[in-house]
């Protein structure tokens, strides 16, 4: 096969074409007179917390060299640019954190699991419920109840529960060999505890 064969007649030599140059569409270096394209981030600082500014390669690690967290202690260009970016004539990037200047309270959510937190309302709810039914005055059938089980009106729920066990083991018919007498407190206990019961002394 020649070079004047058909075959070639239709082939021409390709040659690699320099590469045009692109315009990058990335933000510009921050820096004074930089035309680069500014990739790298570098912290404002104490003043802006959270904002960056962006520079190239170069001028980043120049910024970076100089830097110090207290604007005060940077470099002298640093410290310029730091300022300019805290006090919003330089374009920055990021969120602005904004801190209190009071001293933060403690938290005031308990810790623990839902059940403890529950419990622990409800032990609250309920001790603050006994204490209403105790500063009001008792009715009358409330006052023979707790003559009954020979209790004063300000007994706790558990008193009340021990002292109920207690007459129920006393005047029950079998420790009392079937007297009627004992039967007849151990009815008078039974409904003198449904009352203060129903009416949540315990």
């Amino acid at each position: 096969m020649t070079s004047d064969s058909k075959i070639f007649v239709g082939l021409r030599p390709t040659r690699n074409k320099p590469a045009e140059h692109r315009e990058t569409s990335g933000p510009r270096c921050q820096w004074d007179g930089c035309d680069k394209q500014g990739m790298h981030r570098a912290p404002v600082g104490a003043d802006a917390e959270g904002l960056y500014l962006l520079f190239c390669r170069s001028h980043a690690k120049e910024y970076s060299e100089g830097y110090n967290y207290v604007t005060k202690l940077s470099n002298p260009v640093t410290a310029r640019y730091q300022r300019e970016a805290a006090s919003g004539s330089r374009p920055s990037w990021g969120v602005r954190v904004n801190h209190s200047s009071g001293t933060p309270l403690p938290s005031s959510i308990r810790s623990g699991t839902a059940k403890t937190i529950n419990a622990r309302k409800n032990a609250t709810q309920r001790q603050a419920a006994g204490v209403t039914l105790q500063s009001r005055k008792l009715r009358v059938l409330e006052a023979k109840a707790f003559e009954t089980l020979s209790l004063s009106p300000d007994a706790t729920p558990d008193e009340i529960r021990s002292r109920y066990k207690q007459k129920l083991k006393m005047h029950h018919p079998d420790a009392n060999d079937g007297d009627r007498a004992s039967e007849e407190i151990l009815q008078a206990t039974i409904d003198a505890y449904k009352i203060l019961k129903l009416n949540g002394f315990c």
